[in-house]
């Protein structure tokens, strides 16, 4: 960081301006293109939902096309410009940015801005996720069933205006930040892989296989899970903590505690510690846990099943496990049923009723425990793994946040 002191020291010594957006660039507003208009060769284009999947930079080879004949109708963006998202479930969502660092130009969504400037772009992207910026957005935020910024709102947004070569370097240390969560991210990846392949062999292996011999049958789940129904009606005053539910097995999570005049909804349904959920409109990501203890006291909607199941036949763990192997996921797919709406598909889902008659071959209880415990010293890096990430991200944060906080040069 002495480096970057260094440069303020000698570019900016008396401080660092604070302008509007509005005044260092342009926005241009994208033009709608629909789901219907993709291809698989065509224009490169990008619509809000990719800019939430990418982390700062978007190339040509991470996005969609569009028809080509559409071009004379489309906005674009160029190589070097922003993207940013007009819209968002959440505030936090709103405003999150890319920098375009393709080689050609790519159309932009009409729920987006095209911001132009001689700023340099990931310098832009990383003010878009510094905290600073969050909270002096949210009074531009329009407070609507879907949350959204204006090009107004965005262009009043004041911002530090450090000299290019401060810019670049500021980039220069973040992106090596960001490369180590990248090298992180990607072993934790291996790790799970590594060590759901392994549980797709240890099954055969013969002290394993002896535990099972004779005693392995194939049973409807319905069989060993019966549905467990607590409803909880719906009281304005109240708070209540509603949970969802992980994609790829990675567990059941908290939501924002909700006061219950808020929520649509007139019944929840609660749950208890050990059983098993899985959300109906995701299980082709693998959208199965089991509920841990210390979220007791949550609450789920009628999207998500909940069941108690035998343990004298079934390890909960062992089922979860069963729900992340591939060949299991591509079974559920072919039995999803309804029409896919969006990136959402939120109109799929597997309904209760296949839940009960899926049919799995079911070991006995030893050898589930067995596979659990080897499986267990792997799983146990990958956790030390996730622990590593969320420093990581923290830290991460946190010189960001430093390093974009400047001495403003006084008016």
């Amino acid at each position: 960081m002495s480096r970057i002191d260094d440069l303020i020291t000698e570019l900016a010594p008396k401080g660092v301006p604070m302008q509007p957006l509005g005044e260092v660039g342009i926005f241009i507003r994208g033009r709608r293109f629909t789901k219907a208009d993709r291809v698989d060769d065509g224009l490169p284009s990008i619509h809000y939902g990719e800019i939430y999947t990418h982390y700062g930079v978007a190339t040509s080879d991470t996005i969609s096309d569009v028809r080509a004949d559409l071009a004379p109708t489309l906005r674009f963006a160029q190589p070097g410009d922003v993207i940013i998202a007009a819209v968002g479930e959440t505030v936090e969502d709103v405003g999150k940015a890319v920098a375009w660092l393709g080689t050609e130009q790519v159309a932009v969504h009409d729920d987006c801005f095209i911001f132009r400037s001689s700023l340099d772009p990931k310098f832009v992207v990383y003010l878009t996720q510094s905290d600073a910026f969050k909270k002096a957005k949210e009074p531009f935020v329009a407070r609507a069933k879907v949350k959204r910024l204006s090009a107004s709102g965005l262009a009043r947004l004041r911002i530090p205006l450090p000299p290019i070569d401060v810019q670049r370097e500021i980039v220069r240390v973040l992106d090596s930040f960001q490369l180590l969560e990248a090298e992180l991210v990607a072993e934790l990846e291996a790790r799970k892989q590594q060590r759901l392949a392994f549980s797709y062999t240890l099954p055969e292996a013969p002290y394993i296989k002896a535990l099972s011999s004779g005693t392995s049958e194939h049973v409807r789940l319905g069989e060993i899970a019966t549905p467990y129904v607590d409803p909880l009606r719906v009281q304005a005053d109240e708070i209540y903590m509603n949970l969802g539910v992980k994609w790829y097995g990675e567990g059941v999570f908290a939501r924002e505690s909700k006061r219950g005049s808020t929520i649509k909804g007139t019944t929840l349904y609660r749950v208890k510690p050990g059983q098993f959920i899985y959300n109906r409109m995701f299980v082709t990501e693998g959208s199965f846990a089991v509920v841990p203890p210390e979220l007791a006291d949550g609450v789920v909607s009628a999207e998500f099943p909940v069941y108690d199941l035998d343990n004298s036949r079934v390890l909960p763990e062992w089922l979860l496990l069963y729900f992340q192997d591939e060949y299991t996921l591509k079974r559920v797919a072919a039995e999803v049923t309804g029409v896919e709406r969006g990136s959402t598909k939120s109109r799929r889902r597997w309904k209760q009723e296949q839940f009960e008659a899926f049919q799995i071959e079911l070991p006995s209880v030893p050898a589930q425990r067995e596979l659990l415990r080897v499986l267990g010293t792997v799983a146990a890096l990958e956790s030390s793994l996730r622990d590593e990430l969320v420093a990581r991200r923290k830290q991460f944060d946190y010189y960001r946040d430093k390093l974009l906080t400047f001495e403003e040069l006084p008016v």
